[in-house]
C-alpha cells in the first residue's frame, strides 16, 4: 500500500471512530509529538532536525547537501515546514544535549548520525517516548527503539577481501590498511575481511596497519610498512584515503603496482583511472551519502502510517575497473566522495512502501 492509500484508509477509519464515539479507537500507527501541527495520518508541516557528531568532513558536507535537496522537495509538498542541523563538533555530550533540546522544542522527527553506539541511547529513547520519530543513519546507535539505516560493515570487509584473494589467485603477501584501532567501523570491516583471509592459507598478512582515515597519516603509515615488506603482492584497504596513500606511495617510488582495494574517495578514483594504463586494478565500495535521504524518507513514511522496518540495510555499491568512469569525477576535489543517485523506487522498496 502506498502512502496516499494509507492516508485515505486512516482518514476513513478516523471518521468511523468519530461516528461510533469510540474514544479508545486509535487509528495512528505512531504517536505525534505534543503540540505538533502534524499528524500520523497527514504528515504535514513536520519539524525535522538532524543531529550529527560532526559536520566538517567532506562526506558530511555532501550528506547535508543531499539532505537539503530532499527536504526542499518535502517543503514544497507541505510535508516539512522546518529543517535544522545540529553539529556536535565531535563532542558526544554536546550531541546528547542537542537531542534533548530538540525534544523540549517538540520536533516531530530527529535524524541522527551517532557519535557513540551507546552513549546516545537514553536520549534517543526519551525522544521516542515523547512521540518523536527517530531515524539513525551511517554511524548507528545500538538501541533498537529507533529506526536504523546503514550498510553492513562486515560485508564491506568481506567484499574487499574476497576480490583481493581471488585477484591474487589465493596466495601472496599483503599489507592490511585499517582505520583507527577500536573504532567500530574499522573493527567490523576488518572482522569481515579476516574471516575471508582465513579461508586462504596461501595469503599472508605481513603487516597490519592502523591509521586515521586521512591521506597524510595514512601515507606515513603505509610507507613504513612497505619499506619493511617491499615484495608484497597486494594491499587490503578499508578506506579511500588509505587506498590513495598506498597507491600514491607506489607511484611516487616507481614501484610495481599491486592490486589495492578501495572506497569512493575521489582522490583514489582519479589515481586509479590514471594508472589503469599501467596495469593497476582495484575494486571499491562506498558508504553512500544517500543513507541520509533514505532516513528522512523513512521518517516521513513512518509519520504517514507506513510500517517501516526497524533496521534498513542498504546494499553496498560496487565500483570496478569496468564501471569506474561512472563514479570518478575529474572536476571535483580529491576529498569528495562521488556516488550515483538512488532512485525513488529503490528508496520506497527499502522503507516498506
Amino acid at each position: 500500500m502506498n502512502a496516499r492509500s494509507v492516508r485515505g484508509a486512516v482518514a476513513v477509519a478516523a471518521s468511523l471512530c468519530a461516528l461510533a464515539a469510540l474514544p479508545a479507537c486509535d487509528v495512528q500507527n505512531s504517536k505525534a509529538s505534543a503540540g505538533s501541527s502534524a499528524s500520523a495520518a497527514t504528515a504535514k508541516n513536520l519539524k525535522v532536525g538532524w543531529s550529527t557528531i560532526y559536520l566538517t568532513p567532506s562526506w558530511m558536507q555532501q550528506t547535508l547537501k543531499m539532505l537539503n535537496s530532499d527536504v526542499s522537495k518535502l517543503k514544497s509538498a507541505g510535508t516539512v515546514s522546518e529543517f535544522k542541523t545540529f553539529n556536535a563538533n565531535g563532542d558526544t555530550s554536546q550531541q546528547i544535549a542537542q537531542i534533548r533540546a530538540m525534544i523540549q522544542q517538540k520536533y516531530d522527527v530527529i535524524l541522527v548520525d551517532a557519535g557513540s553506539s551507546t552513549a546516545l541511547n537514553p536520549a534517543l529513547e526519551q525522544a521516542v517516548s515523547a512521540g518523536i520519530t527517530v531515524v539513525a543513519f551511517d554511524s548507528l546507535p545500538s538501541t533498537d527503539k529507533v529506526i536504523r539505516v546503514g550498510t553492513d560493515q562486515k560485508a564491506w570487509g568481506s567484499m574487499m577481501a574476497t576480490w583481493l584473494a581471488k585477484k591474487l589467485g589465493g596466495k601472496g603477501d599483503i599489507i592490511a590498511m585499517n582505520g583507527p584501532a577500536g573504532v567500530a567501523v574499522s573493527e567490523d570491516r576488518w572482522s569481515g575481511a579476516e574471516a575471508v583471509f582465513k579461508k586462504y592459507p596461501g595469503i599472508k598478512i605481513v603487516s597490519s596497519v592502523h591509521s586515521e582515515y586521512n591521506l597524510a597519516p595514512a601515507a606515513q603509515a603505509f610507507a613504513s610498512a612497505y619499506s619493511a615488506h617491499p615484495a608484497i603482492q597486494g594491499v587490503f584497504s578499508q578506506g579511500g584515503a588509505l587506498s590513495a596513500a598506498a597507491l600514491q606511495t607506489l607511484v611516487k617510488q616507481d614501484k610495481k603496482l599491486v592490486p589495492i582495494t578501495g572506497e569512493n574517495y575521489n582522490g583514489f578514483l582519479k589515481m586509479w583511472q590514471a594508472q589503469e594504463k599501467n596495469g593497476f586494478s582495484s575494486y571499491a565500495t562506498a558508504q553512500p551519502n544517500y543513507l541520509a535521504v533514505i532516513a528522512v524518507e523513512a521518517a516521513v513514511a513512518k509519520k504517514e502510517g507506513v510500517s517501516v522496518p526497524q533496521d534498513i540495510t542498504v546494499p553496498l555499491p560496487e565500483i570496478t575497473d569496468e564501471n569506474l568512469s561512472q563514479y570518478v569525477k575529474t572536476d571535483q576535489p580529491d576529498d569528495s566522495y562521488p556516488i550515483n543517485d538512488i532512485s525513488q523506487s529503490e528508496i520506497d522498496k527499502l522503507i516498506g512502501k
